[in-house]
């Protein structure tokens, strides 16, 4: 039977913090005196003590949430929570998802509206990035892609740097141009925070100085191949190697990363194995199962439906 000191572990795992009036309305169903008991017994176990009446989970150990719900609604999350995100959301654009290594017939796609980035400004952490997976530009989307730039920029997400995602030797013959590649497109929430390390200052201070901007220099390229068909969970399914790269230039070990569009759920499975902690959301229930029997293995992956 689960003890009362895990199942509050539980509920506050991926949270910056909580207080003891957050874990009183989670679990009123016991005595305030026992929850905060079970907390007090457990400090330097699985609580650590912040401030006064605000405590945090101390975990070795990452974990992965799937939530089956709607990933355009991020209402359940609390505003500067998330330490990045990283999506491919399903774009609507008939000419860019035909022909290449995705297919949408039975998936429902849709174009960001403004609230949307509205969300994504609201539950990430200043200084912090934003990763949008989106197709090359062509003559029926270079609108769109301009737009979301846009939208970013109303919300405080800035530009940062695009950088091409070269799918290996895989070419798609149609349209006006071969297809080979996707873009990854980041922003910051304001201002990039400190994460590049700066060895020459450093040196001259003799202490450690970092710049703003990812932990490392962006490549020109991420030249990684696209999943191949006949081992696809999912109709758009990002390779590993690709999302390993990318948490490990936009985030830190323990950080959380939320992929609101889940997809295969690669982006967890790859948070994971870069000690990262991850939410996946996604709507489609069949899909949802599939990133189920995915993790099947994985003692910190839970499914959650709101």
């Amino acid at each position: 039977m689960t003890s009362l000191a895990d199942n509050i572990f539980s509920c506050f795992k991926l949270s910056d913090s909580f207080s003891l009036k957050d874990a009183y309305s989670q679990f009123n169903d016991k005595p305030n005196e026992t929850i905060r008991a079970r907390i007090y017994e457990n400090l330097g176990i699985k609580f650590k003590r912040i401030a006064k009446g605000i405590y945090k989970t101390i975990s070795d150990n990452q974990s992965c949430i799937i939530i089956e719900g709607d990933g355009r609604d991020l209402s359940f999350l609390k505003d500067n929570s998330i330490d990045c995100i990283i999506t491919d959301h399903p774009w609507s654009d008939s000419k860019s998802n035909k022909g290449g290594n995705r297919s949408f017939s039975n998936y429902d796609c849709f174009r960001y509206t403004l609230n949307d980035f509205k969300e994504k400004a609201r539950v990430l952490k200043e200084g912090c990035f934003l990763v949008e997976i989106l197709p090359a530009e062509n003559e029926s989307n270079f609108r769109y892609l301009y737009q979301i730039k846009d939208f970013a920029e109303q919300n405080g997400l800035l530009y940062y740097s695009k950088v091409t995602w070269k799918k290996g030797n895989f070419v798609s013959n149609t349209g006006r141009k071969a297809k080979n590649t996707q873009d990854v497109m980041i922003f910051s929430k304001g201002k990039a925070r400190n994460m590049r390390y700066d060895s020459k200052k450093s040196a001259l201070l003799k202490a450690d100085y970092y710049m703003s901007g990812t932990a490392r220099m962006l490549p020109t390229m991420f030249d990684v191949p696209p999943v191949p068909i006949n081992k696809k969970l999912h109709q758009s399914e990002l390779p590993l190697t690709l999302c390993e790269q990318i948490i490990e230039y936009v985030t830190y070990e323990n950080e959380i990363i939320l992929d609101s569009f889940a997809g295969s759920g690669v982006v967890g499975i790859a948070a994971l194995n870069k000690k990262r902690n991850c939410i996946l959301v996604e709507q489609d229930k069949l899909i949802v199962n599939n990133i189920c029997k995915r993790f099947s293995d994985n003692i910190f992956f839970e499914k959650l439906i709101i």
